[in-house]
């Protein structure tokens, strides 16, 4: 019994190593060695690593070029600190109505009483004392206007009536007196001054005796004063002051 015993672990023990159960057995042991060996696998997100994205940057044949997915560049808007006119139109507003008009650094109240004496034909109309301030507007809109004029031809703000403070030689010395002008703004029929039409937006001075029109309007204006004479002589020059000093071209 003993031999036997003996005989079956030895003949155990000296088995063939290539015998194929053996070789089978090896085989299975090495495969499961390889499989702890190998690398695992990463089975988490990568798209939530940025080092996974690397190969999205690439294209076929090159780099992909980032520069065209940028957004071009707005330049900020800087602050502007010109002059808008606004405050210009509120300055010289009258009656919510903005005033083509501004009197000019030399304008004067006259001392003499200067009248305007308006015709309709043959038919003299009431005079008009344009003495009393420095500057008179004339037009149809009666909102604004010093002297209404009604006639259709006219523009809401037509022409001017000005005095102004100039320099003017008198018996071979310069003098300083206050005479009237008128200046059109830029009127779409124009005002005309002894039937001759004047520019626009310039002024002309006005001597006694002198006949104003307006538009295509019949009416005219004849610019006398107090002591007009029928002599023809103008007198205005004797309204020297030499305490003021003139601020005219």
């Amino acid at each position: 019994m003993e031999e036997d015993n003996f005989d079956r672990r030895k003949s155990h023990k000296y088995r063939d190593n290539k015998s194929p159960e053996r070789q089978h057995r090896r085989h299975n042991s090495n495969s499961d060695d390889d499989r702890r060996k190998r690398p695992r696998h990463d089975r988490r997100d990568n798209s939530r690593h940025p080092s996974s994205n690397l190969d999205s940057d690439h294209q076929w044949g090159g780099t992909k070029d980032s520069s065209s997915d940028k957004k071009p560049v707005v330049k900020k808007e800087e602050p502007n600190f010109e002059t808008t006119g606004k405050l210009a139109e509120d300055t010289n507003t009258f009656n919510g109505v903005v005033i083509k008009y501004s009197e000019p650094a030399e304008a004067r109240k006259p001392k003499r009483r200067w009248r305007l004496y308006p015709f309709k034909g043959e038919k003299q109309l009431p005079v008009l004392h344009i003495h009393r301030q420095s500057g008179y507007l004339l037009g149809r809109d009666r909102k604004v206007a010093d002297i209404p004029i009604d006639h259709p031809s006219c523009s809401k703000q037509h022409a001017a009536l000005q005095y102004r403070l100039i320099s003017a030689k008198k018996d071979g010395r310069h003098v300083r007196c206050i005479r009237p002008y008128i200046i059109d703004l830029e009127s779409a029929n124009g005002t005309y001054v002894n039937n001759q039409r004047i520019d626009s937006k310039k002024y002309v001075e006005l001597m006694e005796k002198d006949v104003i029109k307006f538009g295509f309007s019949s009416r005219e204006y004849v610019l006398l004063h107090e002591h007009s004479t029928d002599s023809g002589d103008d007198d205005s020059l004797a309204e020297d002051n030499p305490n003021e000093e003139s601020n005219a071209d």
